[in-house]
């Protein structure tokens, strides 16, 4: 059903595996929680009052630094592991990668700046902003062009410098917009309160509508972009097995809409997490056991196996230090930011 490699064993059957789980659960802890504090800034030059942008601010200040551990992690693990992947994958993808580390830079710069800058704090909420949609669309485009694959000879890049310029990629790039701005209001909504939080759940809904119908849109795009993930979808049986997921899917943004009118603070944020998870569940079963897509599997593309457990090691410690960080940060800053919080309280 999944085109696994039956013709190996051991280490060089499992190995590639366990890694490609590893660098999912780091891609999806990433898109998870940089998402929300990147959708905090695509929300913000729209929080008309200074003191709501504070708060804002203030909600993701003491994790979002760590937040973006993840993707060093990812990335990192992407060229100790499938050295191939890398050397085809980001030649293919330079411009949209710069683009997306620049303005990752930027809002990093910016959130900084403007606690200190109080004439100028205004157009650092801009820089804020613009870095956030900036990295947020890129990062769309890299998975749109991620899921349309790439054109290699060998071991080596084949396509052109714009071959990741496409129109699908543009709808991911809006599509991915849209889901950080839905994780992002619900972040908002159930890290503030007053006026805020109200303003935030409007936001909520937005974003959640033009969600889903990106989702949908991109869903029905995919299938076009090759046989394989056509075959994969309609093919009987995988019918028969896959058809729960867009229904799950439709439920579950259903619930999100249900929690946000019924004032429920904790659930919209947590069923958008829940969201995002059938998202990438989706695209695993389109695209799996391909990292490069549409002809490299994890196997074709993995390291020796000797090496693939030198880094496990590193990883087995790095990893669980990660998480533990992670959920101690989020216990540690639990609860609703305060109305009167004041700018000197971040630092």
């Amino acid at each position: 059903m999944f085109g696994f490699a039956t013709d190996l064993h051991g280490w060089a059957f499992w190995l590639p595996l366990i890694w490609a789980a590893i660098l999912g659960i780091a891609v999806v802890m990433y898109v998870v929680a940089d998402g929300f504090d990147l959708g905090v800034g695509i929300l913000f030059s729209g929080a008309r009052e200074r003191s709501w942008r504070d708060r804002m601010m203030f909600s993701v200040a003491p994790i979002w630094d760590g937040n973006e551990t993840w993707l060093i992690l990812g990335g990192v693990g992407l060229f100790c592991v499938f050295s191939l992947a890398y050397a085809i994958i980001m030649p293919a993808l330079y411009i949209p990668i710069l683009i997306m580390l620049i303005a990752l830079i930027f809002r990093g710069v910016a959130f900084e700046f403007r606690f200190k800058a109080e004439s100028s704090q205004r157009i650092w909420d801009h820089a804020f902003h613009y870095g956030s949609l900036i990295a947020t669309f890129a990062q769309g485009m890299v998975l749109g062009a991620f899921v349309q694959g790439f054109r290699h000879s060998g071991r080596a890049y084949a396509g052109g410098t714009w071959d990741w310029l496409t129109p699908f990629t543009v709808m991911t790039g809006i599509g991915l917009v849209c889901g950080y701005g839905l994780l992002g209001a619900t972040w908002c909504v159930m890290k503030t309160t007053g006026e805020l939080e109200l303003w935030a759940r409007r936001k909520a809904t937005l974003f959640l509508f033009a969600t889903i119908a990106s989702m949908a849109i991109v869903s029905a795009w995919v299938p076009f972009l090759g046989l394989h993930i056509e075959e994969r979808w309609f093919r009987w049986p995988n019918v028969a097995f896959l058809w729960p997921v867009p229904l799950v899917t439709a439920l579950v943004a259903w619930l999100i809409w249900k929690t946000l009118q019924d004032g429920r603070h904790i659930a919209p944020f947590l069923l958008t997490i829940v969201l995002f998870l059938l998202g990438f569940l989706g695209l695993g079963i389109s695209l799996f056991p391909y990292v490069v897509p549409p002809d490299i599997t994890i196997w074709q593309a993995a390291n020796a196996p000797e090496s693939q457990i030198f880094v496990l090691v590193g990883y087995a410690v790095a990893v669980p230090i990660t998480f533990a960080y992670t959920a101690y940060a989020y216990w540690v800053f639990r609860g609703k930011v305060a109305e009167d919080i004041v700018a000197e309280a971040y630092h």
